[in-house]
């Protein structure tokens, strides 16, 4: 692209994005600039599904890398680009793919179930996905009788398992790094000073164990976004990563939200920023790719999901 002068860096991003005939796709918990930018802004589940029916021929992915991956997965006649390499996922981190082909090498029968915050290779070693709007819903899926991996998340995974009332699911014990600062005595403290609140709590939170029976709704992001415009009160408790907040208060300006933890805050997420999205379009840099093996292996699991 011609060098040319303009006023601000959200008007370079859009000429860009016009020139390269590309979509901004951002996650909740993205800096309000990027979502401000952004073609969709929404949760994982919901950002796949846009990729998929999106005609653009470049998908700018303001997320973290498994987001990515799986863009390009079901997209593979679309470049993908995600402007910062280093957005990665400290639970998606916490399994690898030869420790899900151990389980299922002593479970012949299982099923194991990969949330989304999970590496496209581990995708592949798994029968299905889920997010935390539909795993409820994924596991309801399947023969109560199979015995079930779910993986990597154990707070979600715990939340799972009293909603469905299963016993023969086996947990992986891994955490979000941001959603284990939310704890439950926080969140009492926030519910004495603000008595007319609701609380939204996201499975992941490390209290939801403590506190299930205690929230007044257990949502994913996008089911949060979606209660509180319809929800007649005016003030709300979100046990989440502080960045949906900013988007909140866009779709509902009269309303307030109080962060349960301020400092549940997610640094990978947070690596995007709009120099790095000028610099993405302008070298279309950095292209997230997955092997064909994997990924065809990966999209069948992810696929299952989306069937639901």
């Amino acid at each position: 692209m011609a060098k040319q002068l303009f006023s601000t860096i959200e008007e370079e991003v859009l000429a860009l994005k016009k020139e390269r005939h590309a979509l901004i796709l951002a996650h909740n918990y993205q800096v309000p600039e990027i979502q401000e930018v952004a073609d969709f802004v929404g949760d994982s589940l919901n950002l796949a599904r846009f990729a998929q029916q999106s005609h653009a021929a470049v998908l700018v992915f303001c997320g973290v890398h498994f987001m990515a991956e799986t863009a390009s997965i079901l997209c593979p006649e679309k470049t993908v680009l995600l402007p910062d390499l280093a957005s990665g996922c400290s639970l998606a981190a916490m399994v690898d793919a030869s420790q899900v082909r151990a389980w299922k090498a002593k479970h012949p029968e299982g099923v194991a179930v990969a949330y989304v915050n999970t590496s496209a290779e581990v995708k592949a070693e798994s029968h299905i996905c889920c997010t935390s709007s539909n795993a409820v819903k994924v596991v309801q899926s399947i023969p109560r009788d199979r015995e079930i991996l779910f993986l990597p998340d154990y707070f979600l995974g715990n939340y799972v398992k009293q909603k469905t009332g299963r016993e023969n699911i086996h947990l992986w014990q891994g955490f979000c790094s941001s959603h284990s600062m939310i704890r439950s005595e926080q969140i009492g403290e926030l519910k004495q000073k603000h008595p007319q609140a609701e609380l939204l709590m996201h499975p992941e939170c490390g209290c939801s164990t403590k506190l299930m029976d205690a929230a007044d709704q257990i949502l994913s992001t996008e089911g949060m976004t979606r209660y509180v415009k319809e929800s007649p009160r005016q003030e709300f408790i979100i046990a989440t990563e502080t960045g949906i907040i900013s988007r909140m208060q866009k779709e509902s300006p009269h309303k307030k939200f109080y962060a349960a933890n301020t400092q549940a805050v997610c640094g990978y997420m947070k690596q995007n920023t709009l120099e790095k999205v000028v610099r993405s379009l302008e070298r279309m840099q950095y292209r997230v790719t997955v092997p064909k093996p994997i990924a065809a292996r990966a999209r069948i699991a992810i696929e299952r999901m989306l069937a639901l």
